[in-house]
């Protein structure tokens, strides 16, 4: 009978925490609002704002043509250990989260107790020493979230998590752009280095030649000491190129793991025009789509004005239960007979009366730190808007730069091989040979500076619009599935 009793009790109890879940839905914190973009509605410059595609939407794998290249971002995702550090801080804020969603359910417990106590006996003279004995299921401080703390704390907890899941993508596509970046460079600097050495050959042949005709008295030492230091200046640029690559590949192999990777494709020269793929800017409001350091600062502001709820839910009273329901005896042998089954029911209210202004303090707080989310959200448009602006304008004017400096080249080669005709025939001067050979191999590693920079400038304007991200290489979060099963009245 008494078991019975007791587990009415129970069903008692689970119908009043129902209830007190349904009514706790509430919230005292802010009606979310996303701030205005504070930035131009196009991008200066830009003729292709109706781009159908936008760069997000263009996988790396797409983006980036050149098989030795794709090979190596391959491997910096597979394995760099800042991408591993990000995936982890998810992990982390998720754990944190579902620790925080808990909160909104009770918590039921196995207690038992025992206690033994020595005291003065009532009804007769003397000492008695008496026992007690409890075992059941109990339910410890459940608050009952009537103004939305508890929840409020936990929309603040599923903010944070999405945006340390946003900050791990960013951190993917800034190491996808920083590894086509340097592997760019070292391609460059590997031409560079052809280059100079191919000018050192030229320079040593005509300073050994310029020392025979100085030897039987045909030049001038001011002519043979002119060769010697051009030919000197080549070894020195290849010596400052042959320690710039060596830093670069050093840098590479940091990304992609720290492990050199064998057996791969042959790499492309920067000449070639198959290295990357042309992408659309689209308009700035894609920005707040497509950036995910963009939306990393939304959901810190989403944070944010949910904490400004759960200090507003801090100056009302807070109601907690804590209920027991199990047998009870002053012997153990006793624990489990009739009659023993024993309950308790403990409501509790608290309300703050005076706390020195520690309530009004942390809604200061809240607020000031929601005015600080929102002046870092609109800061990360503005910079996204300024970046995606930049690499468009550049990358015109780069293209116009490259074809310029190809026709400054043909022109220094033209110039070289006349100015040897002429001092072939004895009609110019060794100085004029010296100069042309001098202003040649400037022209050609202005080339490739030039073509580096509109490849390196192409690789940034796809990683400011958010470019780098694929279905396959990043998984996208389904929130739902990853939270509990919602309660009643959770979306109320």
């Amino acid at each position: 009978m008494e078991t019975r009793k007791t587990k009415l009790m129970i069903k008692k109890c689970t119908l009043v925490l129902l209830a007190a879940g349904i009514l706790s839905s509430c919230s005292m914190a802010p009606t979310y609002v996303r701030p205005d973009a504070p930035i131009e509605n196009q991008f200066p410059g830009n003729t292709d704002s109706s781009a159908k595609t936008p760069a997000s939407e263009i996988g790396w794998n797409e983006f980036f043509r050149e098989p030795h290249l794709k090979a190596l971002i391959a491997a910096a995702i597979e394995n760099n250990r800042d991408l591993r550090l990000a995936a982890l801080n998810i992990e982390e804020a998720r754990a944190l989260y579902n620790v925080q969603w808990a909160d909104r359910l009770p918590t039921f417990q196995v207690e038992g107790e025992t206690s033994r106590a020595r005291s003065v006996s009532t009804s007769s003279p003397g000492m008695v020493t008496s026992g007690n004995y409890t075992v059941g299921l109990g339910l410890s401080a459940f608050e009952l979230d009537f103004f939305g703390r508890v929840k409020s704390l936990t929309d603040a907890a599923l903010a944070q998590y999405l945006a340390t899941e946003e900050a791990q993508r960013s951190v993917y596509i800034s190491l996808v752009s920083e590894v086509a970046k340097t592997y760019l460079t070292e391609r460059a600097q590997t031409k560079q280095i052809e280059l100079a050495k191919k000018s050192y050959e030229s320079y040593k042949h005509s300073y050994e030649l310029m020392q025979k005709r100085y030897e039987v008295g045909a030049s001038s030492a001011l002519e043979l000491r002119q060769y010697e230091t051009l030919m000197q200046s080549a070894l020195v640029s290849l010596s400052t190129l042959e320690r710039q690559r060596a830093q670069t590949e050093n840098a590479l192999v940091i990304l992609i793991g720290g492990k050199q990777i064998k057996d791969l494709p042959p790499p492309h020269d920067l000449s070639e025009d198959d290295i990357l793929q042309d992408i659309p800017a689209g308009l700035p409001s894609d920005l707040l789509a497509n950036r995910p350091d963009i939306r990393q600062y939304e959901q810190l502001l989403k944070a944010a004005n949910a904490n400004i709820g759960a200090a507003r839910a801090a100056f009302f009273p807070r109601i907690t239960l804590t209920a027991f329901a199990g047998t009870a005896s002053s012997s153990l042998s006793g624990l489990f007979d009739a009659g023993t089954g024993a309950w308790t029911f403990t409501p509790q209210l608290t309300l703050p009366i005076f706390d020195a202004g520690r309530n009004m303090a942390n809604l200061d707080l809240a607020e000031a730190r929601k005015n600080i989310a929102i002046v870092n959200y609109e800061k990360a448009i503005q910079t996204a808007f300024k970046e995606v602006a930049d690499a468009l304008t550049a990358r015109d004017w780069l293209n116009e730069q490259v074809k310029a400096q190809a026709a400054v080249l043909n022109s220094e080669t033209e110039r070289l091989k006349l100015s040897e005709a002429r001092y072939n025939n004895g009609i110019a001067s060794s100085l004029e040979v010296f100069d042309a050979q001098r202003q040649q191999f400037a022209a050609e590693q202005s080339l490739v500076d030039a073509r580096l920079t509109r490849l390196i400038n192409a690789v940034e304007l796809y990683r400011s619009l958010g470019g780098g991200l694929t279905d396959s290489s990043v998984a996208k979060t389904d929130v739902q599935k990853e939270q509990p099963v919602q309660q009643p009245g959770e979306n109320a």
